[in-house]
């Protein structure tokens, strides 16, 4: 991948991610899901493809900032489907249980 290449991916990655937000906050687990499986597809197609060169103190700098970005959500994510998901965990550990 080139640089503009990178940043582009990173930046789909950030609209994926604001994107992840909204469906979290309006309680939307399958489009969540969905969303996610979108974001992981980017991730690995950086991963598979890395910068042919360094990038730029320009690029680099822009990089960095759209992470932070991403991360920030990525909080504020998790902050609304952790308590979900250890309730969740909650309600099946309750419901073995019963079962055994």
């Amino acid at each position: 991948m080139d640089e503009a290449q990178i940043i582009s991916t990173y930046k789909a990655i950030l609209a994926i991610t604001h994107k992840m937000l909204k469906a979290a906050q309006e309680n939307d687990g399958k489009r969540l899901f969905s969303l996610e499986q979108e974001c992981k597809k980017l991730t690995h197609a950086l991963i598979a493809n890395p910068p042919q060169q360094p990038l730029s103190a320009e690029m680099q700098k822009k990089r960095i900032e759209i992470i932070h970005q991403i991360l920030a959500c990525d909080a504020k994510i998790r902050a609304i489907t952790e308590p979900w998901m250890t309730h969740l965990q909650n309600l099946l550990t309750h419901a073995h249980k019963h079962i055994n």
